[in-house]
């Protein structure tokens, strides 16, 4: 089984997004028994107490409105260091992700840490927190998660 593991800073936008546009993909090509897909952040920002936010609304409503399914139950999850031998991938949105994983496992020794765009071409996937378009965050996620599945399989 592959074992995909998208991250973003506060795994409430781009990481679940990314996290339900892979799985749709996998299914819809008949292959979700042979992938496990799930989403982490690599900061506490959206975890107290040990509990983490739901989806970020807007993030919820593109993913509604584009007919993807998902887990309303998805809360923030922190990625941990002894997560890194459970994953054969980590894909991070942006560079700022890539570095955090970096400190988080204390290196990249098995070459596991990607960015989602490298299977597209390059760059970072539009930040909606930040630029409030959610549109082109998923546009990206989505450009990215149709190179992986094209990779993988």
């Amino acid at each position: 089984m592959i074992r995909i593991c998208f991250v973003c800073h506060g795994n409430i936008c781009r990481s679940p997004m990314a996290e339900f546009v892979m799985k749709e993909l996998v299914r819809r090509e008949g292959r979700a028994n042979e992938v496990f897909i799930a989403s982490r952040a690599t900061h506490t920002d959206e975890i107290w107490n040990g509990v983490g936010s739901h989806i970020y609304p807007p993030a919820e409503q593109m993913l509604i409105q584009k007919h993807i399914p998902y887990d309303a139950h998805k809360r923030a999850t922190l990625l941990t260091r002894k997560e890194y031998g459970d994953f054969d991938y980590f894909i991070g949105m942006d560079k700022e992700n890539l570095r955090s994983m970096q400190r988080i496992f204390g290196g990249d020794r098995d070459n596991k840490i990607r960015l989602l765009l490298d299977f597209d071409g390059g760059g970072s996937v539009s930040d909606p927190w930040y630029s409030r378009n959610f549109e082109q965050a998923y546009s990206d996620i989505l450009r990215g998660c149709r190179g992986l599945l094209s990779q993988l399989f």
